[in-house]
């Protein structure tokens, strides 16, 4: 029912024409694919600094409750998904400063082409250690500064609202 559908030809497709193509999925699903929501959310994305993550996470919330006014539930559920995105792409730089979570000895000898992978390519190689500094430097600051509004907006009485309003309407 949630499953997110990868097979839309996502680049003719304008989901705020047509929303009820689009599916909720998991997690971050389609954040880099549903239109116009992605050239209006991703120029905003940003989480270098603590300074910039604040700044960053407060125009997209702004996003989230401007499409909330408008009922615009594919809108608010997209910003909703970056907000969390900035939290775990953060949380990705806080753990591993080079942005890389496994070793890159060896990558998997099957080619399994997103969005049917699971995940990097390097994925069955060995974990690289934690920065020491992982629970407080600064990528770890900047992805609580998006986990709280992230926390927010999921938890928006009128985004829960809406979104129950958008699956009764749209899956059927």
């Amino acid at each position: 029912m949630n499953k997110f559908n990868y097979n839309l030809d996502f680049k003719n497709t304008d989901f705020r024409l047509h929303p009820e193509l689009y599916r909720i999925g998991v997690g971050e699903q389609g954040v880099l694919l549903v239109e116009p929501y992605k050239s209006e959310l991703l120029p905003l994305w940003r989480f270098k600094t603590v300074e910039i993550a604040r700044e960053s996470s407060k125009a997209i919330y702004e996003q989230f409750e401007k499409y909330l006014k408008e009922k615009d539930f594919v809108g608010a559920d997209m910003a909703r998904k970056y907000l969390q995105m900035g939290f775990t792409r953060a949380r990705r730089y806080a753990n591993h400063a080079s942005g890389q979570k496994y070793a890159q000895e060896q990558p998997r000898e099957e080619a399994v082409e997103y969005p049917y992978s699971s995940g990097s390519k390097f994925k069955d190689n060995p974990i690289l250690p934690q920065e020491t500094d992982a629970l407080t430097n600064e990528k770890a600051q900047a992805a609580q500064v998006f986990k709280e509004l992230w926390f927010k907006a999921k938890d928006n009485a009128e985004y829960k609202a809406l979104k129950k309003w958008f699956r009764d309407t749209y899956y059927k």
